[in-house]
Formats: structure tokens, sequence, C-alpha cells
């Protein structure tokens, strides 16, 4: 696999990793004390950080700085989706969906001249 592919699979698993730190416990963990899910939610954030960092060094060998925070916002909004969808039930909405297709635009421009492209 490339670095590019290593470094978008990371990404993907760690923005699952984010997402269920900052949302999860919103139906999960409703009836906790906040401490103990600040510190759930820390503890699921490590792992997201130890795969997270590693992307970053990774895609940055192949990807300028914008690329990667491009990359990585339109992968965090495909998990968000699919998150609030099977995990917290929520419909998909129409916003939602025109917000991320608005990333995939940003997505488009910022990589239109291929990776590592100024």
């Amino acid at each position: 696999m490339t670095p590019l592919t290593i470094s978008l699979a990371l990404l993907v698993v760690a923005n699952v990793f984010m997402t269920f730190a900052w949302y999860g416990h919103l139906s999960l963990l409703a009836d906790r004390p906040l401490w103990l899910v600040i510190l759930i939610s820390w503890g699921i954030a490590f792992f997201e950080y130890c795969l997270q960092v590693p992307a970053n060094r990774l895609g940055f060998s192949v990807m300028n700085l914008g690329q990667l925070k491009v990359a990585q916002e339109v992968i965090a909004m495909f998990v968000f989706m699919v998150f609030s969808r099977v995990y917290m039930k929520k419909p998909l909405t129409l916003d939602l969906l025109y917000a991320t297709g608005c990333l995939v635009m940003a997505a488009y421009f910022i990589f239109r001249r291929g990776p590592a492209a100024s």
C-alpha cells in the first residue's frame, strides 16, 4: 500500500475513535457523572491519537498541510454520518448531506493538481 492509502486508512479508523470519544457518551453514558464521562472520552481519544499522529506524519510526506486537513475533515464527516445513522439512530438530513458535499468540493479543489501540489 502507498503512504497515501495507509495515511487515509489510519485517519478513517482514528476518526471512528474520535467520533465515539466526542459523541458516543450522549446516549450510552447520559446518566453517568460528567467527570467519569470525561475520563472515558479521554481514554477513547488516546487510541484516536495513537492512529491520528502517525497518519498525519505519513500523510504529510505525500500531501501538503491543506490537503491533509481537508482529507481529515471529509473523512470525519463521512464517519460522523455513519455514526449518526447507525449508532445514534438519527436520520441523515439534507443539510448534513449538503455540508458534506461542500467538503467534498473543497477536497476536489485542494487535490485537483494531485497530492502534495502547492
